[in-house]
């Protein structure tokens, strides 16, 4: 049997982190990966290029029961501290917007940094490798397909049940309970919404235009894009993580024309609503949504309590979601192990010394935009700090 100070389970951007920070306090670490190679979900963020980090990162841009847990990581592990480390391995990269930053080529180049640190911490990486059991007597031991492993310290980061394709599962969260861990309930999260089949706008998918959604509490300022089954991009990506089954998401169409004056201004004109409302939105959608919204007729012919109901329905048109497009499409997984089992110092169990969860196996989950990939970061440090 093979003993280790340090055994970190899954592949994924924090159990990355978490294996170099261990060895370079000079521990003897294995990280394990069920699958053929290490860092799939990192290789397809961001369209192929990484949206590592984003630079304003803080509580405030996480769900979770406990809003503040994921602040002690934040400050003893930053973005800048991640971007220091891209910058020592040369990787050239931009910001996008609203601090998110992206490899300005492959996100293939952050697999292997981290790769390449685990090297010089002298971490074993381990693929295709299947963890059967786990028992704890004094040492964790691990009961897999290349054979019995033992060690100190294990650390969880199996992730959660987003992108079923790359293998993803709910081993972390069975591993949780096998140790009597509470978990909170999980759902998708930064998903695609559907929309009931007579009012899906079906034929306008792939059309995209910017939009104010919000729901339970929330708002983003961003595009939206139509689907064949509903309603896409980062605006509906972001709203739904806070969206909650029979609730509506209401859309402001019109986000850069603040209040409805803008078109109550044009009640004397001989356009229709439709023939001004193509200037500011793709036409295709201007025909579908006034086609069910709109009356024909100029606005100068239009009753004034139809044309204010009008103005306010393009600020606040109220679409009700039927479900989401599931785990299948979801970028991250709301809910799991509670953080109230957990040191917010540390991610080690309460319950069970040195047990660790880290990344998204957790019940924090950040918005879109690099926000995940900081909570990998932080988390997978302060445990590898410790482990």
């Amino acid at each position: 049997m093979q003993h280790y100070d340090v055994i970190v389970i899954g592949g994924g951007a924090a159990g990355l982190m978490c294996a170099f920070t261990a060895g370079r306090r000079g521990r003897r670490v294995a990280l394990l990966e069920h699958n053929a190679r290490v860092g799939l979900k990192i290789a397809i963020s961001g369209g192929g290029r990484c949206n590592f980090t984003n630079l304003f990162a803080a509580p405030e841009n996480y769900l979770s029961g406990n809003p503040r847990f994921c602040a002690s990581a934040f400050a003893r592990y930053t973005p800048q501290d991640f971007v220091a480390l891209v910058e020592k391995h040369r990787i050239p990269f931009h910001e996008k917007k609203l601090g998110q930053l992206f490899c300005d080529f492959s996100s293939r180049q952050i697999i292997e940094m981290l790769l390449a640190e685990c090297a010089i911490a002298e971490v074993e990486v381990r693929c295709s490798c299947q963890v059967e059991s786990v028992e704890k007597q004094g040492h964790f031991s691990l009961g897999t397909n290349l054979g019995q492993l033992e060690c100190d310290s294990l650390v969880i980061a199996t992730g959660g049940l987003s992108f079923a394709k790359l293998g993803t599962s709910d081993f972390g969260y069975r591993l949780a309970q096998q140790f009597g861990l509470e978990l909170t309930a999980t759902r998708p999260g930064l998903v695609p919404l559907t929309l009931p089949e007579e009012g899906n706008f079906a034929e306008l998918s792939g059309v995209s235009l910017p939009v104010i959604a919000r729901t339970g509490g929330a708002g983003f300022d961003d595009a939206m894009l139509f689907t064949h089954r509903g309603l896409s991009g980062p605006a509906i990506l972001q709203v739904s993580s806070f969206w909650r089954e029979g609730e509506a998401v209401a859309l402001d169409l019109l986000p850069r024309q603040p209040g409805e004056g803008w078109l109550l201004a044009q009640r004397d004109s001989k356009s229709s609503a439709q023939e001004l409302l193509a200037r500011a939105w793709p036409a295709r959608f201007a025909v579908a949504w006034c086609g069910r919204h709109a009356p024909a007729k100029p606005l100068a012919q239009t009753p004034s309590a139809q044309l204010e109901e009008l103005a306010r329905l393009v600020h606040q048109w109220p679409v009700l979601p039927n479900g989401t497009e599931g785990y299948a499409k979801a970028e991250v997984t709301i809910g799991g192990v509670d953080t109230g089992e957990l040191s917010s110092k540390t991610m080690e169990s309460r319950r069970v010394p040195g047990l660790f969860f880290i990344g998204e196996v957790v019940d924090v989950t950040g918005w879109l935009g690099g926000y995940n990939f900081q909570w990998a970061w932080a988390s997978g440090h302060a445990a590898g700090e410790v482990a």
